[in-house]
């Protein structure tokens, strides 16, 4: 499913993958010659999270690295080698490198590109990963490191999602001032009641100017079972390449509703659905184990 995801973004922009050094000529083969494979070492395998988020002023752009502890390890190996993908990238492609004082992870929030970021509480202020820290402090923070101005806080809502409530498995931005939210009908479901609390926050969110979003509401994959835990499945876990929208399916017949769903979100974009059931397993998604690069002018 990596593979199968670095392929279908190719075709639309370069794609770097990081691996092991004793993996590179296998993932080469298995992503073929387009994709371009850099030795680094690694623990694990979410280049969102442990990866720089990069940022941009102008035609200048540098990386932020933050604090990473492996979801307030939560999980049991060690992640010495994930906490230095960031650094280790940024150097690799000679951009400054801010370093943010706070753990966070890069799929644990989104922005919309014009000072609205939206984000979990459940994650921000785990006592795991920043105790004590108060929503001002935390807000000064991230307005000083991604220049965003205003906040939309949500909840975790998905049951066993080892990252503690990540966002891209909840709800992202769409360029049209629209939030695309994952949703669930079902009130015996055990996403039901956060889901709808995360609803009811996002009908008061509004972008910077104050102008409300538009809420569209794309529903949770059926439920699915892996070692005998309810797997975090979202259609929303989906990256956007350039003229493409590359999101995972789940041998679910929800999926087709969910493509639909994003093709008439995205009616400039291709649709290209991946295989994701593989991804969830290991704990993830699309979103996580991609990172954009802005490209530079």
């Amino acid at each position: 499913a990596y593979a199968n995801t670095a392929k279908a973004i190719v075709e639309f922009e370069p794609v770097t993958m990081i691996a092991n050094k004793s993996d590179i000529e296998e993932c080469q083969k298995l992503c073929g010659e387009k994709v371009v494979v850099m030795p680094l070492r690694i623990d694990d395998s979410w280049a969102r999270d442990s990866g720089p988020t990069f940022i941009t002023k102008g035609p200048l752009i540098a990386g932020v690295d933050w604090t990473f502890n492996n979801y307030g390890e939560n999980l049991n190996f060690s992640y010495k080698n994930d906490a230095l993908i960031a650094s280790k990238v940024t150097k690799h492609l000679n951009l400054e490198c801010f370093d943010a004082p706070i753990v966070l992870e890069g799929g644990a929030f989104h922005t919309d590109g014009n000072g609205t970021l939206m984000i979990t509480e459940d994650v921000l202020f785990d006592p795991k990963r920043n105790p004590g820290l108060t929503k001002k402090e935390a807000e000064y923070i991230l307005t000083k490191y991604l220049g965003v101005e205003n906040f939309i806080w949500l909840i975790a809502a998905l049951e066993f999602d080892d990252t503690g409530g990540h966002i891209d498995n909840l709800a992202c931005f769409t360029p049209f001032n629209q939030i695309l939210a994952l949703s669930e009908n079902d009130s015996e479901d055990s996403n039901y009641e956060r889901l709808q609390e995360n609803r009811s926050r996002l009908n008061y969110a509004k972008n910077i100017n104050g102008k409300q979003f538009d809420i569209i509401e794309i529903h949770q994959p059926t439920y699915q079972e892996f070692l005998n835990e309810r797997m975090p499945l979202s259609y929303i876990n989906f990256y956007m390449a350039n003229q493409s929208i590359i999101m995972p399916v789940f041998h679910d017949p929800r999926d087709k509703k969910a493509i639909e769903t994003i093709n008439n979100i995205f009616q400039d974009r291709i649709v290209i659905p991946v295989e994701g059931l593989s991804i969830v397993e290991g704990g993830g998604g699309i979103h996580c184990i991609t990172q954009q690069q802005p490209a530079t002018n």
